[in-house]
Parts: structure tokens; C-alpha cells; sequence
């Protein structure tokens, strides 16, 4: 399995514990709520889905009213399918949450785990943003070496957009140690009491990520039903 595609398995079965969707729901929120998967489409979506289904993750039921059930071949239209989390699926992904490893750490991984902390013990959470702040670090250091190194010989348009990196990494480190600070002081992060509606943590949809640095990102287009 490639890191993408277990990014998204985990990021399906997280929306998935929340409450039961179909793959327009599930597109939708991935695309709106989760950044890092902006710009994807069914056509990786349901490969996705139907492994977590064969890997007894996930179940599919018939969504909508029974008269729509019984519509549907009059129409020529298929019968909504709604995902559901199994038992086994939810075991799985506590699983996943707990696992601190170095893969929690990186770019498009750490993002998808950040949108979950929520449902994560404060101990992993720790361990999660300590490990994201070591590695910016080290990033932060050769890309200061590297720049070094290298400043006689680049344009000041090509020095400007380094500088513009490397203040990116600063600013998610400085973001990190305000998060590991809170987190040892016993300020809990995780929003609303169970049942109300999620806190925004972004400018961007409701229970969307924070984009620490401000990378630039590529909306995905218009999503439209099928």
C-alpha cells in the first residue's frame, strides 16, 4: 500500500467513526474539511472503499427511503450507498491513531492525523507534535546551511522564495511549541462537549486543518453530484 493511499484509508475510516456517509458525503468532507486531499476524485476514492470493505472495515448499505430503493431501477438510477463503519473497522482505526511513528510526522501525513487529534489520547498527541517539531527542525537547519552555502550564487528572486521557505517552517515550528506547551499545561484543544458542532481551527470549512506555514494549496473544482 503507498503512503497516499493509506493517508486516505485513514483519513475515511476517521470521517467514517463520526457518522455513516456515502461517497458524495465522503468526497465532499475530504475535500472541504481534510486540505490535504483537495485535489482528488471518485475515480481514487472507491478504489479505497471497496478495500476497506473487502478488509471487513467497512460495510455498504442502502441509503435513502425505501421508496427511493424502489424507484431506482424505474429511473435507471442506482440506489445510494452508504458506508458504515464495522466493529472491526473501528478497532483498526484506534489502532492507527495510537501508532506515534515517523510516518506521523511527515507532511501530508501529519495533517490527516492533526484532523483527528481530537479523537486521540493527549499522550500520542504529545509524542505526534514532538516528533512533527524534531523533524521541521532538522529541516529548518540544513535548509539555513544550505542557504549559506549557496547565497553568492542565486539571484535575489530565487534567495527571496528560500527565505520565504524557510519563514514558512519557522512559523509551523513556533505553531508547534504553542500546541506542545498547551498540551503539557492540561489546556485541551479538543472544542465542544460531544454532540455540538466542531470549532473551526482554520479560515478555511468547519473542522477544517490548520495550514501551518500557509503553503499554497490547489482548490479542488465544483464537486458535483453523480
Amino acid at each position: 500500500m503507498s503512503r497516499r493511499s493509506g493517508i486516505l484509508e485513514f483519513a475515511v475510516l476517521g470521517l467514517l467513526r463520526e457518522a455513516p456517509m456515502h461517497g458524495y458525503e465522503l468526497r465532499k468532507r475530504l475535500n472541504t474539511s481534510l486540505g490535504v486531499f483537495r485535489a482528488f476524485s471518485y475515480g481514487t476514492l472507491y478504489p479505497c472503499l471497496k478495500t476497506l470493505v473487502a478488509n471487513g472495515w467497512l460495510i455498504e448499505e442502502s441509503g435513502g427511503t425505501p421508496e427511493d430503493a424502489a424507484a431506482a431501477p424505474l429511473t435507471g438510477r442506482r440506489a445510494k450507498i452508504v458506508y458504515r463503519l464495522t466493529a472491526e473497522g473501528k478497532e483498526h482505526f484506534e489502532e492507527l491513531l495510537s501508532q506515534t511513528g515517523p510516518d506521523a510526522y511527515e507532511d501530508e501525513h501529519f495533517a490527516a492525523r492533526f484532523a483527528f487529534f481530537g479523537q486521540t489520547s493527549r499522550d500520542v498527541r504529545m509524542r505526534v507534535l514532538e516528533g512533527r517539531r524534531s523533524r521541521l527542525e532538522e529541516r529548518l537547519e540544513k535548509m539555513r546551511v544550505s542557504l549559506t552555502r549557496t547565497r553568492e550564487r542565486l539571484d535575489d528572486y530565487t534567495l527571496e522564495l528560500q527565505r520565504h521557505g524557510m519563514e514558512s517552517v519557522e512559523r509551523e515550528v513556533r505553531w508547534l511549541n504553542e500546541l506542545i506547551e498547551s498540551e503539557r499545561a492540561g489546556r485541551d484543544l479538543k472544542g465542544p462537549a460531544h454532540g455540538e458542532p466542531a470549532r473551526d481551527t482554520t479560515e478555511g470549512a468547519p473542522g477544517a486543518l490548520p495550514r501551518p506555514g500557509d503553503a499554497p494549496g490547489t482548490d479542488a473544482p465544483g464537486d458535483t453530484a453523480t
